[in-house]
């Protein structure tokens, strides 16, 4: 049977079988835990200076106050942000997400290093 558009109720059926098929097949990476961290900056310091930390210490970081902080999955950058607070808790407002290609360009660039 076609419609006023000219589709048929049968090529409707076939994609959203299609549809339902995907999200099937995607399902089961839904429950796989992924380590996330957020990069606010890094420093080096020798061992002596470490010992010396104590409460209300303060580590100067490499970056800038304002700077974008970096957001990590399983150690691999995804995305760039800005830290939020939320009902006093810290969070991390995205501003910048890396592109899938760019993710698997970096990945590429990885296998080459080793």
């Amino acid at each position: 049977m076609v419609d006023e558009n000219g589709t048929t109720e049968a090529s409707e059926e076939i994609v959203e079988k299609s549809e339902e098929q995907e999200a099937r097949e995607l399902d089961f990476i839904l429950d796989i835990p992924l380590e996330l961290s957020v990069e606010l900056g890094k420093t080096r310091m020798l061992v002596n200076d470490l010992l010396q930390l104590g409460q209300g210490s303060i580590i100067e970081l490499n970056k800038l106050a304002g700077e974008p902080l970096e957001v990590y999955i399983n150690r691999k950058l995804i995305a760039r942000g800005e830290v939020v607070v939320v009902n006093e808790k810290f969070g991390v407002r995205l501003t910048d997400v890396i592109t899938p290609i760019d993710r698997v360009k970096s990945l590429a660039a990885e296998d080459i290093e080793r």
